[in-house]
């Protein structure tokens, strides 16, 4: 009689309750090749939304899910003790709010058997759900665009090749015990920092378009902001601590910052104003070319709605300004060997 597998789902979480059941379901609800069986781990960070609660009633109800407290509240402290807790011989991470092909974890498997990786995943894929407003439905459509997005492979729905990093993951237990788990002091890129980590280790990441997934952004340009902000803080800690050069991608919008305030504060303390006009207009003209290309295609290749295609252009500068904004602290505190700032672990939803 052939020996029943375990793959291990690990998913942090704080303050869900109007998003854990549906997570749950579509957890609970992917089809498994035979010989598999699945155990769900998630890692509640001191939840005070009836989330806990409602945890407690899904594992009574559902043997495969068991739940564990995370005192750090953070992700990559949910993820390391959610880590500890599971089992199987395959750990799979799942994000609270992304909605899962039925065949997602089926595909997990079969790109790693196929490729030998260390670290399978699917595209990042957006979706704002049904009944979303224009609003929303602007902050996924620029989140699609490979423009946008600096030309990140991540994005690209029909990449399949070895990449640097993947969208949440998909690793032999040998991987932790090889590389070891999340870095806790860092509230965002912890998935990023470990791949790093693999890759330098010689390891290998793998990215399969047949790992289907749709991702759920924020919905307010407001929260946007305050994301990549966070983003943008967090990835120098990631490059100091590895000593990796930066991609164009993480400079170009923390030096076009820097550049700005530089001819802001020139021209209110007398100097020549032209600097700021110049940089002011091209990086206009640049939003306007932008946001013209992501309404023509969409997000399915079709174009955008009216209302929906007038809300890109703030949506676009929130993505960049909030990365290029959020990256000039991180820089000073990276640099300088301090810790990352509270200030910068507080949720973004």
């Amino acid at each position: 009689m052939t020996a029943v597998r375990t793959v291990s789902v690990i998913a942090p979480c704080r303050n869900e309750r109007a998003a854990i059941d549906a997570f749950c379901a579509d957890a609970l609800a992917q089809q498994l090749p035979p010989g598999w069986a699945m155990e769900l781990c998630i890692a509640d960070g001191r939840s005070d939304d009836g989330t806990r609660e409602r945890l407690q009633a899904l594992a009574a109800a559902d043997n495969r899910v068991r739940w564990l407290d995370n005192p750090g509240r953070i992700v990559s402290a949910g993820l390391n003790r959610a880590l500890a807790l599971s089992g199987g011989e395959v750990v799979v991470r799942m994000d609270i709010h992304t909605r899962y092909a039925p065949d997602y974890i089926a595909q997990c498997l079969a790109a790693l058997a196929a490729t030998g990786a260390d670290n399978v995943g699917g595209p990042w894929q957006a979706d704002p759900g049904p009944g979303a407003s224009a609003m929303a439905q602007a902050i996924a459509a620029a989140f699609q665009s490979a423009w946008v997005a600096g030309g990140a492979a991540s994005r690209r729905a029909d990449h399949s090749g070895w990449v640097d990093t993947v969208y949440l993951g998909c690793w032999p237990r040998a991987t932790f015990e090889r590389w070891g788990g999340f870095d806790e002091a860092l509230v965002r890129n912890q998935d990023d920092e470990h791949n790093l980590r693999i890759r330098q280790g010689g390891g290998r990441v793998w990215q399969s378009a047949t790992i289907h997934s749709r991702y759920r952004p924020r919905g307010t340009l407001r929260q946007v902001f305050r994301q990549w902000f966070q983003y943008g803080y967090w990835k120098p800690f990631v490059m100091v601590k590895h000593r990796q050069p930066a991609a164009l991608r993480h400079l170009v919008p923390a030096a076009f910052v820097g550049l700005w305030a530089g001819a802001a504060v020139c021209a209110v303390v007398g100097g020549p104003a032209w600097p700021l006009i110049g940089l002011t207009a091209a990086y206009i003209g640049a939003v306007a070319a932008l946001s013209l290309t992501v309404a023509l295609t969409g997000t399915a290749g079709a174009r955008l709605p009216a209302a929906v295609a007038l809300r890109l252009p703030g949506v676009i500068a929130a993505y960049h300004l909030g990365y290029g904004c959020g990256s000039w602290p991180g820089w000073f505190d990276a640099l300088r060997g301090k810790p990352g700032r509270a200030s910068q672990g507080a949720l973004t939803r």
